[in-house]
């Protein structure tokens, strides 16, 4: 039996999935990841049906299913905060200074 040794590059991450990989507008996807899964995290709190929280977003059924499963490429960062003020969340944006040469973009949910 053969054993290789060799190093295995690991590299810290950014803490943004999307940047790591090289996606372009990697801020607004994170964003767009962290509405997604709130959206998520509510609807099975709830209990609801894919069916019923299509209604109460005003989205078909198989679009909850897409969101469901982490897919929310065809909703605007916009229309995810719409569909969380629907399922009766504030969303607050705030707008701060920063020490860095660019601004960010995150997700606070208390």
């Amino acid at each position: 039996m053969t054993k290789k040794t060799g190093k295995i590059r690991v590299e810290e991450s950014s803490g943004n999935i999307f940047r790591d990989l090289g996606f372009p507008n990697a801020e607004r996807e994170q964003l767009k990841a962290d509405l997604t899964l709130q959206i998520y995290r509510l609807i099975k709190q709830r209990g609801l049906t894919q069916t019923r929280a299509g209604e109460i977003l005003g989205i078909k059924q198989p679009h909850v299913s897409a969101l469901m499963r982490g897919r929310s490429g065809a909703f605007s960062v916009e229309r995810l905060m719409q569909f969380l003020t629907a399922l009766g969340q504030d969303v607050e944006i705030t707008v701060r200074s920063t020490r860095k040469p660019h601004g960010a973009l995150s997700v606070s949910v208390r």
